[in-house]
């Protein structure tokens, strides 16, 4: 099996155990750390409820790091989740009664913001792709003008960067600081719900758990910072809500690496009901529920039309490489009947679409001829349609030679005759030898009209397909009552056809039927031109080897339309064409 767009090589080295303990036993050691600052602190109120706070995202953001890191250790989340647990106990170093750890932690005051920014925005595979420029100017904000309102000494007297004392511009750059960081949390809030609607990535239930609680975060991340820009009143009671929130991502990425895994274990109940080998049209559902991704869909590789299709045959184009979705192309002994379009995040676990592909092999090339032969047959119907529509413009072509160049020609002749008999006098036997001539050229004229007629009804061209079937009842061998409920005129192909079909069975009926009348009904419904022919003759009409019959059934199918024909013995025969019109 081979997948596109996997954003990590398969020869990436895992971390060791060793180091991963290592960062767990870190991590600890700061979560322990930062609930001795807060309750040895001089200056900090609701020690126990604050350094709550701190470990319930240091610790919960070092866990799911390392499980990510040690599960895809070529993807950058699960170090950026770890660092992002760090920073939080970095800002808590502020809390200490002594000057340099304190103005650590005043420096990486607001780093913990930008990292969060960055970790929401690069899920799932840790890469920004176009919005690293956003999250360079996050970064900026957070230390970069810490550092800047440090020096300018407004951020407390045990501040060991102050070089000047200058409030006011500190203040103005804190504000600045606060507002370039709201902004960017707010833009990565609509980003987001972009994300949300236009990708098919939220359909997924883990995936959307984690998107939605980073959403969450970063709305009140933008709310924090807002309220510390302004001065708000409830400011401690937003921050509260804020570490809480924040705290949920890690848990919604475990709860999404459980989802993952229970889909794994259920590969088993997918080759159970792959066993009973189902139609090609309930392998998508299969496929779906395994991978729980519900915009999953199939394509099928026909080599003899160098094309990907659907179960219908009809064309598919692969996603592209930043549309948010995938495909993973099934490999079966060097070829690929088959790939899995797929939301984009099920990269993050190529294990799973390991295990659905290898399952998928066998019963994807069911489907795969399937596709073909429908493929073949929508080939096949349109070669049909082209090869009678060349016919009728041929025979509509044909049609005008022979009245405009025969037909003129026999009617001059005619002409001509008659101003040579005016110059015979009274030659009798000449005379009787022009009148049989022009007798002649009259027949001669009445054939070429009906071989005319046959070739292309040029009365429905110029007159309409109502005016058309009016002229072939009042010509016909047998009384006909017409009956048209068609307003207008439809598509030139579909008049023509319609008129064959009544032309043809009126003929049949004169030839065969023995029937003493018929009617013609003819109407528009439901997106349809229906046509009816019915007799009481006689009935047993040859639908099988009656080239006329054949003929009229391929014209109508070929405009995607269906001829049906009822022939009871002593029943009459009753011929109805339905044929498809916008």
């Amino acid at each position: 099996m081979a997948a596109s767009a996997v954003p990590w090589s398969a020869d990436s080295r895992a971390p060791k155990p060793l180091l991963l303990w290592a960062i767990a036993l870190a991590g600890v050691a700061a979560a322990a750390c930062s609930i001795a600052l807060a309750y040895t602190s001089d200056h900090l109120a609701e020690p126990g409820l604050r350094a709550a706070l701190i470990d319930w995202i240091t610790l919960p953001y070092i866990l799911a790091g390392l499980v990510a890191w040690s599960r895809r250790p070529a993807s950058r989340f699960g170090p950026l989740m770890i660092a992002a647990g760090f920073a939080m106990f970095l800002s808590s170093l502020q809390w200490a009664n002594t000057d340099l750890p304190y103005t650590i932690g005043l420096a990486f005051d607001l780093l913990p913001a930008a990292l969060f920014l960055h970790v929401f925005l690069a899920f799932p595979t840790g890469r920004l792709e176009r919005r690293v420029a956003a999250i360079a100017v996050a970064y900026f904000s957070a230390v970069g003008l810490q550092l800047v309102k440090m020096l300018l000494g407004g951020v407390g007297p045990d501040n060991l960067l102050a070089v000047v004392t200058e409030p006011t511009a500190a203040n103005t750059v804190q504000d600045v600081q606060l507002i370039a960081l709201s902004a960017i949390a707010l833009a990565g809030i609509a980003l987001l719900a972009t994300r949300r609607r236009g990708s098919a990535m939220p359909r997924r239930r883990a995936v959307a758990l984690m998107v939605d609680s980073s959403a969450l975060g970063l709305v009140m991340i933008a709310a924090l910072l807002l309220a510390a820009a302004f001065e708000v009143t409830m400011f401690e009671t937003i921050r509260r809500i804020t570490f809480a929130v924040i705290g949920l991502a890690p848990v919604a990425f475990l709860v999404g690496l459980l989802d993952a895994r229970l889909a794994r274990s259920a590969i088993g109940d997918l080759l159970v009901e792959l066993r009973t080998d189902p139609p090609p049209a309930d392998l998508r559902d299969a496929f779906s529920r395994a991978l729980r991704d519900p915009s999953l869909t199939l394509a099928y590789w026909l080599p003899r039309f160098e094309s990907w299709v659907d179960l219908d045959g009809r064309p598919v184009e692969l996603p592209a490489a930043d549309s948010g979705r995938t495909a993973t192309i099934i490999d079966r002994e060097g070829a690929h009947p088959a790939a899995l379009l797929h939301d984009g995040s099920l990269d993050d676990e190529p294990e799973l679409l390991d295990a659905v592909s290898a399952a998928a092999e066998i019963a994807l090339e069911n489907g795969r001829l399937q596709a073909e032969l429908r493929a073949r047959l929508e080939e096949l119907r349109g070669s049909r349609e082209r090869v009678i529509e060349a016919g009728q413009n041929e025979r509509q072509r044909l049609e005008r030679i022979l009245h405009d160049g025969a037909q003129q020609r026999l009617i001059a002749l005619s002409l001509e005759l008659s101003l040579l008999e005016e110059r015979l006098g009274a030659d009798t036997d000449a005379r009787t030898r022009l009148d049989h001539a022009r007798h002649e050229i009259a027949l001669s004229l009445e054939e070429l009209r009906d071989v005319a007629r046959g070739l292309h009804p040029a009365v429905v061209t110029g007159h309409g397909l109502a005016v058309a079937l009016e002229s072939l009842a009042a010509q016909a061998a047998l009384p006909v009552r017409l009956t048209v409920g068609l307003e207008g005129r439809v598509d030139d192909r579909l008049e023509v056809a319609a008129y064959y079909v009544v032309c043809e069975s009126l003929v049949n009926i004169a030839k065969h039927a023995h029937a003493t009348s018929a009617t013609i009904e003819l109407e528009r419904t439901n997106g349809q031109l229906v046509v009816e022919v019915v007799d009481d003759g006689v009935g047993g009409a040859d639908t099988e080897h009656g080239s006329g019959l054949r003929g009229l059934a391929d014209r109508v199918e070929a405009l995607g339309g269906r001829l049906r024909i009822w022939t009871p013995r002593d029943g009459g025969t009753r011929v109805r064409a339905e044929i498809p019109c916008a």
